[in-house]
């Protein structure tokens, strides 16, 4: 089997630094793990008022009274666009809009609607490129041992132990048995 058409052209969803590909995989197939370790993002703090980005009050400047007065109380954030201070349950919105995980060497995004995609990890495998959907990345859920050079997830995020793919070590490129996955 081949590793596919690259429609990211060598130029999206890669690691510049060391030429792997991100990887993709389904929420499913890890789904206890990511729902255990991910943790929301609700974007930048923007002012409910004019939407501008919002600065927290300890940054913002001492340039009126005003400022001065709602630094001490008890807002969190200001807009100096607008001179407008606010709570910090006001400065987000209700909803995430989007999960990660960026710990133990892995950077880790939701993708698509149901997808984890792997920005850093400290493992790779061999996969099929995606589909144009998510170009250049390799595909995790895929089953070509032949394909190109990606991050993937340990045998630790699996539930039974063991990953649906040949585990490699990024620091010395040496096989990871399922037993010794950290």
């Amino acid at each position: 089997m081949t590793a596919g058409i690259d429609y990211g052209m060598g130029t999206t969803n890669v690691d510049r630094a060391t030429g792997i590909r991100y990887g993709v995989i389904s929420q499913n197939s890890v789904l206890q793990a990511w729902a255990d370790s991910a943790e929301p993002d609700y974007g930048e703090a923007t002012c409910p008022k004019c939407g501008n980005k919002a600065s927290y009050s300890a940054d913002l400047p001492e340039e009126s009274e005003d400022w001065k007065i709602a630094k001490g109380a008890c807002s969190d954030w200001g807009c100096e666009a607008c001179e407008y201070v606010f709570d910090a349950s006001d400065a987000f919105g209700d909803e995430p809009i989007g999960w990660n995980y960026n710990d133990n060497g892995y950077e880790l995004t939701d993708c698509l609607d149901s997808d984890v995609m792997v920005l850093k990890a400290p493992y790779y495998t061999f996969a099929q490129f995606c589909s144009p959907c998510v170009p250049g990345a390799g595909d995790l859920n895929s089953d070509d041992v032949d394909g190109v050079q990606t991050y993937c997830l340990g045998h630790d995020w699996f539930e039974d132990g063991k990953a649906p793919y040949p585990v490699y070590s990024v620091e010395t490129g040496a096989l990871v048995e399922a037993n010794k996955a950290a």
